[in-house]
């Protein structure tokens, strides 16, 4: 459902708000502990940055932050700078058209779990997947279960 670089940000956002707002974490230093490659990881920091989600500070005691307190950050933010949650035109079975009024043999079944899918993303914030809260942290594996295509 997510493409891999939807999983990484997140994965980045949740590491930065695990450090706190403290002090900047370099690109590097996030890379290393995720096991993401830096550049591919510093290309969707800076597009995060870009969009409001982190701030960065250059030199050589720069790197990333939260922009926006945790509890105040919708996953559904993260995510919607790489993917679309509310793309319903895409047909799970691949049909060009797929419609409430022209369905395929999934469409009611599929609309139901990705309405489902948006609300969490929607309603669920960064400072709800605490590193402790493991329900919460199978919820976005099991979401990004085919986090491999981009």
């Amino acid at each position: 459902m997510l493409s891999q670089t939807a999983v990484y940000a997140l994965r980045a956002v949740l590491y930065l708000s695990e450090r706190g707002a403290e002090e900047p974490v370099r690109v590097d230093d996030i890379a290393r502990d995720l096991d993401v490659p830096r550049n591919y990881l510093s290309k969707i920091l800076h597009a995060l940055a870009r969009d409001g989600v982190l701030a960065s500070l250059r030199g050589p005691r720069g790197g990333f932050s939260l922009a926006v307190p945790a509890a105040r950050l919708p996953l559904a933010r993260v995510v919607e700078v790489f993917d679309d949650l509310g793309d319903e035109r895409r047909c799970l079975l691949g049909r060009p058209v797929c419609s409430d009024h022209t369905p395929c043999a999934a469409h009611a079944r599929w609309k139901s779990i990705a309405t489902q899918v948006r609300a969490f993303f929607s309603e669920t914030t960064v400072a709800d997947l605490s590193p402790n809260d493991v329900d919460a942290l199978r919820a976005v594996s099991a979401v990004s279960g085919s986090a491999g295509e981009d």
